[in-house]
């Protein structure tokens, strides 16, 4: 039987403002990638957050990002690596912190926006987010086949590449931009059809026309994305027909 990690970056609401429906969600993954502070999420939403993956014994992860609330950081900034190494100790170390709380522990490292997608490309800062996670002693999720990917591998630390349900794809295998047509996936029908391409036959179909391939360990749904549960529940109804398990490694 097939397996795949079905992992949905959460806890991102801030103060009043909500985002995201974690509790619908929660129930359909089996990792969570939790906010760290730094583009969403505080104090009493990580805890909230780290209590509800207990609740459903899903992996907990953080979801550290540059300090960019303002644009929910996904705005490139020029960092160095000692930079990202920094970002991603600190803000992982808060996430850890409430799961040592809970009685549990911090099972992955997945990072947010342009963070993540800066360092899918940029060799300094993909050495410097892997040694972060090997000194913090847990798993890194990165972009399937990325220079990222190729580095934590040759690092020999626990990484699994990540494909993506509702994002569109570049010829290159990065993430197409947002706020290019066919960046997001909002069709829940299309959103299931390219999980199974990736999952089961290793390929994505980038927004030109390519196939390019891909190696699904991890598959990400965003939990901001709207109907981000009813996309979960789809996923994993058409990942049970075809009896590919959903589970943390």
């Amino acid at each position: 039987m097939k397996k795949i990690d079905l992992n949905c970056d959460m806890g991102e609401s801030y103060g009043a403002w909500t985002m995201g429906a974690d509790a619908e969600v929660m129930p359909h993954i089996s990792s969570a990638n939790i906010a760290c502070g730094f583009h969403g999420g505080d104090p009493a939403t990580i805890r909230k957050t780290v209590r509800l993956a207990l609740d459903h014994g899903v992996a907990i992860g953080a979801h550290p990002s540059l300090p960019d609330i303002q644009g929910f950081g996904r705005r490139p900034m020029k960092i160095s690596a000692q930079d990202m190494y920094d970002l991603v100790v600190y803000q992982a170390g808060a996430v850890e912190g409430f799961a040592r709380a809970a009685g549990a522990k911090l099972h992955h490292i997945k990072c947010h926006g342009a963070l993540y997608n800066m360092a899918a490309t940029d060799e300094g800062l993909s050495e410097a987010m892997v040694r972060a996670a090997k000194d913090l002693g847990v798993m890194l999720y990165v972009l399937s086949n990325s220079k990222n990917f190729q580095i934590a591998k040759r690092a020999g630390i626990p990484v699994l590449g990540e494909v993506f349900a509702d994002r569109g794809y570049s010829d290159d295998g990065t993430l197409a931009p947002r706020d290019k047509p066919g960046g997001m996936i909002e069709d829940k029908a299309k959103s299931v059809r390219q999980a199974l391409a990736m999952v089961q036959d290793g390929y994505v179909t980038s927004l030109s026309g390519k196939r390019v391939a891909v190696a699904a360990d991890t598959l990400c749904l965003h939990g901001d994305q709207p109907g981000a549960a009813a996309f979960a529940q789809a996923i994993r109804k058409a990942f049970a027909e075809r009896k590919i398990s959903v589970a943390a490694p």
